[in-house]
């Protein structure tokens, strides 16, 4: 029990300006990945994808010097703003996923179908050695 409590004492909470800045973080990364996956269903060719992705890490590498968390707070707002601007009508699905042209497309079969595991195994289909 004095061990919890020593490990209890060392334990502090973090400031508020690191929980936004946390939070920030977070909401950035999601907004990397979201935009690259709205810009896969833009553009399918995979050389195309490839240069637009080098142009969207640049956006971003352009303001990871910001530090005042109000003009971080714009630049995200204004980041998906720009990503529900450019959401796509049809966005790509994968096809075995849920919504996809592969999904359930093999239905497991009846529960009253039998499946014979050793067929073909009977005593009397076994060639004997003579």
């Amino acid at each position: 029990a004095s061990c919890l409590k020593a490990r209890a004492s060392t334990f502090r909470t973090p400031d508020p300006a690191t929980m936004s800045a946390l939070s920030n973080t977070t909401r950035v990364t999601r907004l990397y990945r979201h935009s690259l996956k709205t810009m896969l269903s833009w553009a399918v060719q995979r050389d195309i994808f490839y240069t637009e992705r080098d142009r969207i890490r640049k956006e971003f590498e352009a303001n990871l010097h910001l530090k005042d968390l109000g003009v971080v707070e714009k630049c995200i707002a204004d980041g998906e703003a720009k990503l529900a601007e450019y959401a796509h009508p049809d966005p790509y699905t994968v096809p075995t996923a849920y919504g996809g042209s592969k999904y359930a497309r093999n239905p497991p079969p009846h529960p009253d179908v039998k499946v014979v595991m050793d067929f073909g195994r009977d005593e009397y289909a076994i060639p004997r050695s003579s």
